[in-house]
C-alpha cells in the first residue's frame, strides 16, 4: 500500500512537470504571435516542434496548460504598460523622456482570464482522471 501511494504522488509531481512544460509552449506561442514582424516566426517553430514532442511523451490532460501560458505576454504587457494610460515621464541624465501607455486593467484581466481557465480546467480533467483510477468499494 506504501508503494502504491508513494506511485500515485510521483505521477501527480509528473503531471504538473507537463503542465508546467505546456505553459511554456503557450507562452512561447503567445510571444510568437505577437512579435510575428520580427522573431515570431521562430518562437512559433520552436513552439510547434515543443507541442509534437510533448503530445508524443506527455499527458494528454496537461495541455491545457498551453491555454495558461497563452496569458503569460498578457502579464508582461500589463507590466510593462503598469503607469498607464496616457503619457508617462521619466527623469534621464539629458532631460525626460516621455512614452505614450495603454492602460494595463485590460491586459490584466485577459490573462488572468486565460490562466485560470487553463488552471481549472487541469484541476477538473485531473480529479476526474483521479476519480477513475481509484477501486470502487
Amino acid at each position: 500500500m506504501q508503494r502504491k501511494a508513494v506511485a500515485v504522488q510521483g505521477d501527480r509531481v509528473s503531471e504538473w512537470g507537463w503542465f508546467l512544460a505546456w505553459l511554456a509552449v503557450g507562452g512561447c506561442l503567445a510571444l510568437g504571435l505577437a512579435a510575428l514582424l520580427s522573431v515570431g516566426v521562430a518562437l512559433i517553430a520552436l513552439a510547434a516542434v515543443a507541442a509534437v514532442l510533448l503530445l508524443r511523451k506527455g499527458h494528454r490532460n496537461a495541455l491545457v496548460g498551453a491555454v495558461a501560458g497563452l496569458a503569460l505576454p498578457l502579464f508582461y504587457l500589463a507590466y510593462l504598460n503598469r503607469g498607464g494610460p496616457g503619457d508617462v515621464c521619466h527623469a534621464t541624465a539629458g532631460g525626460s523622456t516621455c512614452t505614450e501607455e495603454y492602460a494595463p486593467v485590460p491586459f490584466l484581466i485577459a490573462g488572468f482570464l486565460l490562466f485560470a481557465a487553463g488552471f481549472v480546467i487541469f484541476l477538473v480533467l485531473d480529479r476526474r482522471r483521479r476519480g477513475t483510477d481509484q477501486p470502487r468499494k
